[in-house]
């Protein structure tokens, strides 16, 4: 009797009966009497009722009968011909099932990785008022009263916050000149959470605006698409990104409500003129962000809005600086 091998479980190792008629037939073979007359073995008679290969020939006489059963399922068919009506009609449905992203999330999304924030901080004031405010912000983000504010050392203060956007990928960057105007020292935090001090390289006062050069970029920085103004029309779909009042990137959806406004400052010092008017929510701490269309591309620099009173919100009206003239802060007009 043979030893069944231990590195296998193999079904076609032969059974106990198998095995016993195949000992009976080789005893057969050597035993004279079991020959016939022409010397030829007759096999003994199966006793044990065994048949090799009824159970298997059983098993596959049902698979046969499954098939021919399910034969328009088993039995491959020739491919169907796809029409235009049949890929009208997968789309409508996709589109009636799916949640597609609106215009200004897609445009939002491709110009998120360009968005930083910007800071400037300048010597802490001693005035009873400037105390008070950093005792309120500390207190509500649980911090001592006189720690110092996040990003500034002890006695700098946060002397303006604001956005900018990246145009080249070495760094450079657009902001609002009234953003960091006054400060000791400029810092910036990328899409990706990397903050880095940034120095200002150009200005154009006419226009509000900086450029800035960020000492330490990200090892993937993306800059930004701008677009040309020139078919700009009123009703054209724009959005707003930045940090509104700090917060964000935040985005708001509008469209542009008119062309080559002016502005005049509440102090009446300076008056920008050739503005885009637009009407997407905007307030302090969008100052310097980009306004884009729904392709994520540049328009202009948001840079001001209208305040008839003292409470410095939104009011539907906001104005930013053409790209044109922003691209020419930084040297390289791009039309």
């Amino acid at each position: 009797m043979r030893r069944p091998a231990f590195y296998s479980r193999s079904p076609r190792t032969p059974p106990p009966a198998a095995e016993q008629a195949a000992d009976q037939v080789a005893d057969a073979a050597a035993s004279p009497d079991t020959a016939g007359a022409g010397g030829t073995v007759q096999p003994p008679p199966n006793r044990s009722g065994w048949q090799p290969g009824r159970k298997s020939f059983a098993l596959l006489l049902v698979l046969c009968a499954a098939l021919v059963a399910g034969g328009t399922v088993w039995w491959p068919r020739q491919g169907k011909v796809i029409t235009q009506k049949d890929i009208d009609a997968a789309v409508l449905r996709t589109m009636q099932t799916a949640t597609l992203p609106s215009p200004a999330a897609k445009a939002a999304d491709i110009i998120r990785p360009s968005v930083v924030r910007v800071v400037g901080y300048g010597p802490e004031k001693a005035t009873p008022e400037a105390k008070t405010q950093k005792r309120g912000r500390n207190m509500a983000k649980g911090k001592p009263p006189e720690a110092p504010l996040d990003g500034a050392a002890p006695g700098e203060v946060e002397r303006g916050v604001g956005t900018g956007v990246v145009i080249v990928d070495k760094g450079v960057i657009l902001t609002n000149l009234h953003v960091v105007a006054g400060s000791e020292k400029i810092k910036v935090t990328f899409a990706d959470g990397l903050e880095a001090v940034a120095v200002i390289t150009g200005v154009q006062p006419e226009n509000d605006l900086a450029v800035l050069q960020a000492q330490k970029i990200p090892d993937d920085l993306i800059p930004a698409a701008m677009r040309s103004t020139a078919d700009l029309r009123p009703g054209d779909q724009v959005a707003a990104v930045g940090f509104p009042f700090g917060i964000g990137p935040s985005v708001s959806a509008g469209v542009v409500s008119g062309l080559k406004r002016s502005f005049r400052s509440p102090e009446g010092k300076q008056e920008l003129g050739n503005l885009i008017q637009f009407d997407a929510a905007a307030n302090p701490g969008n100052s310097g962000g980009p306004l884009i269309n729904m392709d994520g591309e540049v328009l202009g620099i948001v840079t001001a809005i209208l305040n008839p009173t003292q409470q410095r919100t939104f009011i539907g009206i906001g104005f930013a600086v053409p790209i044109e003239n922003a691209a020419s802060a930084a040297g390289s007009p791009p039309f």
